[in-house]
């Protein structure tokens, strides 16, 4: 299969562009039934003669090409219609009836705030191509995309996810006029997971009730199922805590799916080289030094602790909150007495086997670095943020 990308460019077009190859070089084999010979990339600065060249050897076309921030208004119809026009006769040039996805926007519907120039030109470009369907039989189909968000999107464009990420990454001032402004929000890949399933011919069809698509097999629109409706308050508060991360170790709650998961991956493309790195407080002393990685709100946290050759560390038990202790290099000893008994249970360990060692609750406990030469490195998981109010730890030898 050849695939033509108009618009290759821009935000969609690159990350479109970029996952298609991924599946061509046998990268991406979560879509087997995609089979992807060459990729025809197409932009405002292509020579115009390759667009003939492409529209005779495509199999499948996905015009993403428009104009969102001309110089003048009637640069809206020039790019966002009459290119379409071009394209669509190309193809009828060679009466290649392969299927065409359009990269419409809501507001090409005309309601309330979305009633321009830009929308209007949308419109044109919808039923541009709903007639060329008609006329031609070919597969058409049309999207109409809300506000957009992910990684390589233009700061200070059209996005304000965008300028939001950008600017708190690096410090900048945010503006926002109505916290409560609420914005309905796209993310890249789960609009690249949609233009997959259109490839396959599996594409979500839908009609319009308003802003709103209403799912129907036979409607004449497609939409992306999944899209998130947030406040510009909401963004903004969220990006604050993330930024926060490197100073409170705390990684905010980011369930599978949900904005603010895909928000994070967003914001984290935006880090300049500086704050890709930050420093750990290592609490360090003669036996070796112990770190706090990470915490999670819920889940406990991470950390590292490193002892010297001979050394033992713990010494101590909790009552409700217990751990993991992972040797991931040098050799050790684990062990653990009941409280109240004298039998003590022991796990020698080894960076060359790496397991993890349930620390009991109600068990006294420690780890003992039993080689001469070499530190023993043990990650360490607790199921709960360490509280120094109440910190659930008492001294006593194995």
């Amino acid at each position: 299969m050849n695939i033509l990308v108009t618009g290759a460019k821009g935000f969609v077009g690159k990350n479109l562009v970029a996952n298609l190859r991924n599946i061509k070089d046998g990268k991406n084999r979560t879509r087997p039934d995609i089979k992807i010979d060459d990729i025809f990339e197409f932009d405002i600065d292509t020579d115009l003669a390759l667009l003939d060249e492409y529209c005779k050897k495509c199999d499948f076309v996905f015009n993403l090409a428009g104009v969102n921030r001309p110089k003048d208004n009637a640069e809206f119809m020039q790019g966002n219609f009459g290119f379409a026009s071009i394209l669509l006769d190309n193809l009828k040039k060679y009466d290649n009836k392969c299927p065409v996805v359009l990269s419409s926007s809501l507001q090409a519907t005309l309601i309330g705030r979305y009633d321009g120039e830009y929308g209007r030109s949308k419109l044109a470009g919808e039923n541009l191509f709903f007639d060329y369907s008609k006329e031609t039989g070919a597969k058409v189909m049309v999207y109409r995309f809300p506000n957009l968000f992910g990684k390589w999107c233009r700061p200070n464009y059209n996005s304000a996810v965008a300028t939001f990420c950008n600017n708190i990454a690096n410090d900048l001032p945010v503006q926002v006029n109505d916290r409560n402004t609420q914005l309905e929000l796209l993310y890249i890949d789960d609009l690249i997971e949609e233009m997959f399933d259109a490839l396959e011919g599996k594409e979500h069809r839908c009609d319009y009730k308003g802003l709103d698509p209403v799912s129907n097999t036979s409607g004449r629109f497609c939409y992306v199922p999944t899209t998130h409706k947030v406040t510009l308050g909401e963004i903004v508060d969220l990006l604050e805590t993330f930024k926060d991360q490197p100073q409170s170790l705390v990684i905010p709650e980011i369930p599978s799916n949900s904005f603010a998961k895909k928000l994070y991956s967003t914001y984290l493309s935006y880090l300049p080289k500086e704050k890709t790195i930050f420093p750990l407080k290592m609490n360090c002393d003669n036996r070796g030094s112990f770190t706090e990685l990470l915490k999670t709100e819920k889940c406990g946290q991470f950390s590292v602790n490193i002892s010297k050759p001979g050394i033992t560390k713990g010494q101590h038990w909790h009552n409700s909150k217990w751990e993991f202790f992972i040797v991931v290099s040098g050799h050790g000893l684990i062990q653990e007495r009941k409280i109240g008994s004298d039998e003590v249970i022991e796990f020698e360990v080894s960076g060359e086997r790496i397991e993890a060692v349930h620390m009991l609750p109600g068990y006294t406990h420690n780890i003992i670095n039993l080689s001469e030469t070499e530190d023993l490195v043990t990650v360490m998981w607790a199921n709960e943020q360490f509280d120094p109010s109440h910190p659930d730890t008492f001294g006593e030898i194995v």
